[in-house]
């Protein structure tokens, strides 16, 4: 597992100034295994949640498609080898500061109102999310009304 998931960064991303490679890396992938949660989270993941994590992907860190696809490969794999969400989000709280977080929280929304409605399941994890970033419950709900649909 560890060698794939070098071998698409080496593949796909360049180093960056900012901040180490190793650790820019990680960040994504704990990101996106945590949006992966959320899109599976009802235990049926439609065209419209794939589509969206997808943009979030894209947009966020600046991938093209086929980066997109093999992060999201890696993150679906880091997903159902997780013992718990604490590995992703130990790293976030980590190096992410309040508004990076908030960010993702919200993030976390839009992947949850991808398919025109939010099941139980996600609004739950999502929840548990929030707890581990260390969120307050009003952000939780600010994160939930910027992102629901009009």
């Amino acid at each position: 597992m560890l060698s794939s998931i070098r071998a698409f960064f080496d593949c796909f991303l360049q180093p960056s100034g900012a901040g180490s490679r190793t650790t820019i890396d990680q960040l994504q992938l704990a990101c996106a295994a945590l949006l992966v949660e959320i899109s599976v989270a009802d235990q049926h993941s439609s065209l419209q949640e794939k589509q969206a994590l997808s943009d979030i992907l894209r947009s966020t860190f600046g991938l093209d498609g086929d980066q997109v696809e093999a992060l999201w490969q890696l993150a679906a794999q880091e997903s159902r080898d997780a013992t718990s969400l604490y590995q992703f989000t130990s790293l976030i709280n980590e190096h992410y500061g309040y508004e990076q977080k908030t960010v993702l929280l919200q993030q976390l929304w839009l992947v949850a109102f991808a398919d025109g409605r939010i099941d139980r399941y996600e609004e739950h994890l999502i929840r548990r999310i929030a707890d581990l970033l260390h969120l307050t419950h009003g952000d939780f709900i600010r994160a939930k009304l910027a992102s629901k649909p009009a």
